[in-house]
Order: C-alpha cells, then sequence, then structure tokens
C-alpha cells in the first residue's frame, strides 16, 4: 500500500455492507493518487486492500470508461461528441484543439501535458460543447473559451465553469431558487419547509406511506414510467431478511440532464425523498449510485447528507454516496446493483427481479432521482394534491431538459400533459425551421416535424404518437442537420456502450454502426439500408436490458421516416 493510502482505503471500506462493494471508490482513490492512472501496481495495490484477485479488478478496470489502465496527459481533454455535443458544435472543439495542440484525437503532446479524447454524454446537454479536464467540466465553450482553457492549464490555473442555462419553475416543486447563494443548504431547505414531510412520515405507519404513494399514481420518472408505489409494494411481506433502497442517479441516457439539477442544487430535497422512502419500505441501508463524471455533485449530496445527519434527520437510515466509474448499461437497475457490489456492470437474467434478489440478493427498491425527489411533496400534501397537478394517469411535475437547436437551452419544471409548444416557447423557440424531435432521450424514436405537432408531453400521448416520453429529455433537430449523421452519432454510443453481454446487442449495433457509417461516406448501398432495418426489427426484445431496443428503435425511425436521406447518400 502506498504512503498515505492505507487510512484513506480503510475508511472508505468500513462504509459499505460488503467490502467487494468498495472496489470502485478504492481503486478510483488509488488512480486519483497515481496521476489519473490506474497501472499494474495500481490493480495490485487495490486487489490487496480488497481481497480480490488481480484479474477480477483488471476486468473491472477495463469495463469502465473512467478508469485509466494507460497513461494519460497531466491534463485528460474530453469533448463530449455524442448527439447533443454534436448538434452544439463539440466537432468544430475537437478539430480546433487538434490543430491548437498538435495532435490527434487519442494521442498525447509531447510534454506530456494533454491528451485529447472524445467521449460519449456528460449530461451537459443544454451547455454544450463540454469539455471534461480530469474530473472537472467546463460548459458551454466556444473557440475563444477553449484557448483560455488551454492557456489557463498551461499556467497551472483552471478558470471559472460557465453553467448558464435556461431554468424555468411553473410548479415550483423540483426546481428551487438556484440564484440563492445558499440554495443548496440545510438551513435554506428548512426555511422552505424542508424535512416537514419527513417529520410528518415519521409519525405514520409506514404501510399508510406505501399506500399514499400508491394512490397519487406517480409513474417513475426514471424513464419506464412503472407506478412507483406498486413497484415498492412488489417487496415481500414479513421477510427477516434487509431491505435496501437505491437512488439511480446515474443519468447516462444522451439528452437526459434533469437529476443533475435538483442534486447540484436542491440535494436536502432528494435526501429528504429518499428518507421517507426508506422508512415507508424499512431500509435501514440506502445509496445514491451516482454517474462517476459528477465528482463535485457528489461532494455536494455527501455534505448535505452530513448536515442532515447533524441534524437529527437520518437517524432511521444510512445513506452511501457511491459513485460509478462511466457505464451507460448501469442505469439499467440489475446492471446498477451488479456494479454495487463490485463487479463489471452486466445486467441480470429477470426474473427474479430485484425487489426479491436485489443487492447482496436481498429484497431492494431502485428508483429515480425525480422519482424520490417527488415523493415528499406527495407525503406533505397528500396524494389528491399531488394529482392536481398533470392530467389522468400521468400526474405531477416532470422536468424536461431542452437542447439542440433552440434559442435558449435548458431545464423547464411543467406539469405532465404540458403542449410540447409550450416547453419549445419556454426554451426560446426553434433556431431555424425544425426537421424532427427527440421527446424522451436519445433511446426514443423521433418524430418528424408534422408528427409532433400538437403533441402534450405525457407518458399516454407520445406512445399514441409513436415514441415514448421516456426520461422527458427533449432534443431538437433543424433542417440544417443531415439525419445519416445523427443516426450514425446515435449508434457509435450505443454501440460503445453495449455491454458485450448479450449477442444482438454486442454484435448488432457493431454492424449496424458499420453499415451507417458506409452510408455516410459514401460506400453504402441500398441493401445496407434494408439490413439496417431489418436488424433493427429483429434486435427489439432478445437483450437482458433495454440497451438493444435503446439503439434499434430510434434508428429505425430515423431510417424509416427519412429514407430518402439515406438513398440519397448512395453513388450510382
Amino acid at each position: 500500500m502506498r504512503e498515505g493510502n492505507q487510512e484513506n482505503v480503510e475508511s472508505i471500506i468500513e462504509k459499505y455492507p460488503k467490502k467487494e462493494s468498495a472496489a470502485l471508490p478504492v481503486m478510483q482513490l488509488i488512480q486519483e493518487e497515481n496521476g489519473n492512472q490506474l497501472d499494474a501496481a495500481g490493480v495490485e495495490e487495490a486487489a490487496r486492500a480488497l481481497g480480490m484477485s488481480k484479474s477480477r479488478i483488471y476486468g473491472i478496470a477495463t469495463y469502465y470508461t473512467m478508469f485509466n489502465t494507460r497513461p494519460v496527459g497531466k491534463y485528460h481533454l474530453q469533448v463530449d461528441t455524442c448527439v447533443p455535443g454534436f448538434l452544439h458544435g463539440a466537432d468544430e472543439i475537437v478539430k480546433h484543439l487538434e490543430q491548437t495542440l498538435g495532435i490527434s484525437v487519442g494521442e498525447t503532446t509531447a510534454d506530456d501535458l494533454f491528451t485529447l479524447s472524445t467521449v460519449q454524454d456528460l449530461a451537459s446537454c443544454a451547455t454544450g460543447p463540454v469539455i471534461q479536464v480530469n474530473d472537472r467540466y467546463f460548459e458551454n465553450m466556444t473557440i475563444e473559451k477553449t484557448d483560455e482553457l488551454i492557456e489557463a492549464l498551461r499556467q497551472g490555473k483552471e478558470p471559472d465553469n460557465d453553467t448558464s442555462m435556461t431554468v424555468v419553475s411553473e410548479c415550483g416543486i423540483l426546481l428551487n431558487d438556484r440564484t440563492q447563494a445558499d440554495c443548496r443548504t440545510l438551513d435554506f431547505y428548512k426555511r422552505n419547509g424542508g424535512y416537514q414531510a419527513l417529520a410528518k412520515a415519521l409519525s405514520m405507519q409506514p404501510a399508510d406511506i406505501v399506500n399514499e404513494v400508491k394512490d397519487a399514481q406517480i409513474r417513475g420518472r426514471g424513464g419506464a414510467g412503472f407506478p412507483a408505489g406498486a413497484k415498492w409494494s412488489f417487496l415481500p411481506k414479513d421477510d427477516p431478511r434487509p431491505v435496501y433502497l437505491i437512488c439511480n442517479a446515474d443519468e447516462g441516457e444522451p439528452g437526459t440532464f434533469k437529476d443533475r439539477q435538483i442534486m447540484e442544487f436542491n440535494p436536502h430535497l432528494v435526501i429528504e425523498g429518499i428518507a421517507i422512502s426508506a422508512y415507508a419500505i424499512g431500509a435501514a441501508q440506502a445509496f445514491i449510485y451516482i454517474r462517476g463524471e459528477f465528482t463535485w455533485i457528489a461532494d455536494i449530496l455527501e455534505a448535505a447528507i452530513e448536515a442532515a445527519k447533524a441534524d437529527g434527520q437520518l437517524d432511521h437510515v444510512d445513506i452511501i454516496v457511491h459513485r460509478g466509474a462511466g457505464s451507460y448499461v448501469c442505469g439499467e437497475e440489475t446492471a446498477l446493483i451488479e456494479s454495487i457490489e463490485g463487479k463489471r456492470g452486466n445486467p441480470r437474467s429477470k426474473p427474479p427481479f430485484p425487489a426479491n434478489i436485489g443487492l447482496y440478493g436481498c429484497p431492494t427498491v431502485v428508483n429515480n432521482v425525480e422519482t424520490l425527489a417527488s415523493v415528499p411533496y406527495i407525503v406533505r400534501h397528500g396524494a389528491e394534491t399531488f394529482k392536481q397537478i398533470g392530467i389522468p394517469n400521468n400526474y405531477g411535475p416532470k422536468i424536461f431538459g431542452v437542447s439542440g437547436h433552440v434559442n435558449t437551452p435548458g431545464v423547464f419544471e411543467y406539469p405532465l400533459g404540458t403542449p410540447l409548444k409550450t416547453i419549445l416557447d419556454a426554451a426560446g423557440g426553434v433556431k431555424g425551421k425544425m426537421k424532427g424531435v427527440i421527446v424522451g432521450g436519445l433511446s426514443v424514436p423521433i418524430l418528424t416535424a408534422a408528427e409532433a405537432e400538437g403533441l402534450s408531453l405525457d407518458y399516454d400521448s407520445c406512445q399514441k404518437a409513436g415514441t415514448s416520453l421516456g426520461s422527458g429529455g427533449i432534443i431538437v433537430v433543424n433542417d440544417s442537420v443531415s439525419i445519416p449523421e445523427l443516426a450514425l452519432r446515435t449508434i457509435e454510443f450505443y454501440h460503445h456502450e453495449s455491454c458485450g453481454q448479450c449477442v444482438p446487442c454486442r454484435e448488432g449495433s457493431l454492424v449496424v454502426e458499420s453499415k451507417l457509417r458506409a452510408l455516410v461516406e459514401g460506400r453504402g448501398t441500398r441493401e445496407d439500408i434494408d439490413l439496417v432495418l431489418q436488424l433493427c426489427g429483429t434486435i427489439r426484445g432478445l437483450t437482458l436490458c433495454p440497451t438493444g431496443e435503446a439503439f434499434s428503435m430510434p434508428i429505425q425511425a430515423m431510417v424509416t421516416k427519412f429514407r430518402p436521406e439515406f438513398e440519397a447518400l448512395i453513388q450510382q
């Protein structure tokens, strides 16, 4: 063990119910203290500290994208070129960095100062282009700002991050007043009614809280829209095993950046939601599984948890903030559970479902950040008041993240059932002429401008329109964009993020990407278009997790609805 690491590693391990669960944070610590690299010595150090084999630690390190098993420069510049970044001009930033630094993507400068990489989705969709430097974000980047960043880094300095974007909260429930300097603090939260719902909940019977949430008919905000109260009720009764609650804060769906807003600026809201939910389902241990790139948000959450503990709010539950390490698939609940258990984040076969066999083989509930953040309002004001927001079968507030070709991208809290046009108007209107819109994150089918006309943003209306509300990540595409290029960027993301466990996803995404690349580069045929559609129609339903459907549905929609654009690329 390297000098100074032993005490830190032991304190990390002590937090967890099982030693193996400390694998990711221990490996992250070792990498951080070794110049942002987890080399062979670091792998051996982690294995020894955790009592795990070197091969298993190496297997974990090579699964998650944030572990660097090869050397990188002092400053690792990572530019998000996924679909929202692409629409906001990330490619120009990459080209400029290549020219400025004299290197190509994947290379390091001769002085070992800079390594340049492109990455897939940093949940900074409204504030792109974004460059991640080691573990810091620099958002709303321009060519001029990029030059200033490079010059500052050469001098050993880091400029401030520009996180500015539009924030509108019509409901005033999930998004707080972030213009107040103390908006993250316990005092601010309590001045505005914070923890009153928890006090009320602790005076109730747990079953009554579950019934209140069921009566509110809140649908899960992570993407699937499954009723949260029903999910809680699936837990086995009178079971001697411990129950675990996991807050899914991985937020890896391109176009989605809503959960980040709650955690970063209103952390006590999600903590109160976890505290109430844990009491309701009988969980003494809860986890917040937050995506690994959100290091500063993890710090905010940990500080808020400590403040809530000191205030006596968390006497009945322990909350661990657990950082992921770069894996889209870990947004799926069973892959997330595997990751917390100190494994590669491969999805499990279902059944059994987590409600019965979840974390450590025990009953487990996994809920999204936004879902849990809605619980305090339901408990404090009652299900009937909650159902006055929204429309039948689609109740409550919803945060919509808007990126792409709008004049003022940002986040917008409106009742479910709000017209798409209202949200787009709040985002300053469409920039140029709209060609299409993705309303639920990248994994849902695109709608043409005509199909989106008159659309209401709720689960049922979106389903009737042939798409899904998903996470509420709205990506607007104007007529300057090539849909074949958009499709290629889409499949590049999903092929990169496939865990490789299921052949239809692993090989299917590879073939679809190769065929779309051939078309975009002018080497494609009509048979390639037909094969893409055939594969997309076949892959759905054949994978352990939704990733197969997550790329087959949007690609199929793009090719079907805009086929003439694909055919125009074929050389006669």
